[in-house]
């Protein structure tokens, strides 16, 4: 899209003066503006049509943009959305941030900062995410044995494709590549749906897929569109699709087998005509032999199969995955690309990385942020970030069965009582409530007895290596712990 083209824009928001103001100002940056007070209108005009922006209120009449925000994305994918709220909720943020979210605005807002950021989705926008061969990094005999695998699976559209791999592969990418090669130049008119089957209620599944029509269930006042028939010409992409409860199931076999489906409410089966493709972080052997998974859509389901390998089963391609992944990030952010240390390098080849390349890019993106827009290198503050223990060997082979469950951790020894004078003094000026004062100490005790080590003291205290780093966020000079005693 050319940042000169016209754009549509749904508006949700049910303060009219407000988001009569945003759509003039849309309006004036080119769009077109589709204002809805309610979830319920919202959720009624994606039906008749995709936006290729939107701009949420969190707190409505009827629900939270919030809540809305997945049903937006099953329904405009590719949309930018932008999230303006009077009650910023930071647990939130973080998650819709996560899940896509291009910007996360308070009010009250000035006309100046929405137009900067609508200029802003604008370019994101004219310059949209399209997959390539260069975004799955790698020389790596496994990664180029997925594209040689990924060509020959573009030559039949016909036949679906399962991506399998743990969290965090990038099973997407790999999904959106394959519609590149599978459509060529017409790729970006080609139609690409993704459901994400786990946030799919099980009693909305056949309607979200298949569509209804009107009267087919309490409250179904006009038709409705589902994603296959949204996807047709196209791809249809089911994620996490080994979620899918087992009455489900069968209504899902039936249409991979004909390729056939019928609306709610419908008398007439209608076909579809483009590739389907699934992924799953889960092994479907297992899945069949524990009765949640039927086999025969096992079968139907893996004709072709891509696995996408841990990162921790990839490291030579780590350098330059990082490399491209902080380019991206530079980009993102309006910076300039920061010059990664070989001691950066170094820490990251130790690092066991089991959010896989998810991990990497966030690990990326945090110290990014954190590197002042001057600095010539990328401090990358790895400080909180423990190698993992020399006795832990990393696997370079495929194991058996792919995925295999972990192995439970030992239970942590208990922390033995502080002896006396060893206790970690807060800073002056530092006020510890009643209720802080013994969780502090108690983090400054296991970061001295593991030597520093953040993710095995977190082991130790019981905590997640989150939870103990949002802690030594709020208290940095826990770090020092370490050469303590």
């Amino acid at each position: 899209m050319n940042p000169s083209t016209r754009f549509s824009c749904l508006l949700l928001d049910d303060d009219t003066g407000f988001s009569g103001m945003l759509a003039r100002l849309v309006a004036e940056e080119g769009g077109d503006p589709v204002t809805c007070s309610s979830v319920h209108d919202a959720r009624q005009a994606l039906t008749k049509r995709t936006f290729d922006l939107a701009v949420l209120d969190n707190r409505l009449g009827d629900g939270t943009g919030f809540e809305f925000y997945p049903h937006l994305r099953r329904r405009c994918p590719e949309a930018v959305v932008l999230m303006i709220t009077g009650a910023p909720e930071l647990a939130q943020a973080v998650e819709l941030t996560r899940n896509g979210l291009f910007d996360y605005l308070t009010k009250p807002l000035a006309a100046s900062d929405f137009i900067a950021c609508l200029r802003r989705a604008k370019l994101r926008l004219s310059r949209p995410e399209t997959a390539s061969a260069t975004d799955l990094v790698g020389s790596s005999p496994a990664m180029q044995e997925i594209l040689n695998t990924l060509r020959q699976a573009a030559k039949y559209p016909e036949a679906p494709v399962l991506m399998l791999g743990e969290t965090g592969t990038g099973k997407d990418l790999a999904a959106r590549l394959l519609h590149q090669m599978t459509y060529g130049a017409r790729a970006s008119t080609a139609p690409y749906i993704a459901l994400n089957c786990s946030a799919v209620p099980g009693e909305m599944f056949e309607a979200e897929l298949f569509g209804s029509e009107k009267g087919a269930y309490t409250g179904a006042d006009r038709r409705r569109t589902g994603l296959i028939e949204a996807a047709d010409g196209g791809t249809l992409f089911l994620d996490e699709v080994g979620e899918i409860p087992l009455p489900q199931q069968a209504k899902l076999l039936r249409f991979l087998e004909n390729r056939e489906y019928r609306p709610l409410g419908s008398t007439v089966s209608r076909t579809f005509a483009g590739r389907i493709m699934a992924a799953t972080n889960r092994t479907l052997a297992e899945e069949v032999r524990a009765g949640r998974l039927r086999e025969d859509l096992m079968f139907r389901l893996d004709v072709l199969s891509v696995r996408l390998p841990p990162l921790r089963e990839r490291l030579s391609d780590l350098n330059g995955l990082a490399e491209t992944l902080l380019g991206q990030l530079a980009q993102k952010y309006g910076r300039r690309k920061p010059i990664l240390r070989s001691s950066d390098l170094q820490a990251l080849q130790h690092h066991h990385f089991p959010g896989n390349v998810r991990e990497l890019r966030n690990l990326l993106e945090r110290s990014l942020l954190r590197t002042p827009a001057e600095s010539d290198w990328l401090n990358m503050d790895l400080g909180w970030l423990t190698p993992t223990p020399a006795s832990v060997s990393l696997p370079t082979t495929l194991p058996s069965p792919p995925f295999p469950s972990p192995v439970a951790a030992p239970i942590p020894a208990a922390i033995p009582p502080a002896q006396p004078g060893s206790s970690f003094l807060p800073p002056p000026g530092r006020e510890l409530s009643p209720l802080e004062a013994p969780e502090y100490q108690l983090i400054a005790q296991a970061l001295r007895e593991e030597g520093g080590g953040i993710r095995r003291a977190a082991a130790r205290l019981g905590l997640t290596h989150q939870a103990l780093l949002r802690r030594l966020q709020k208290w940095p000079e826990l770090r020092q712990a370490a050469g303590e005693g």
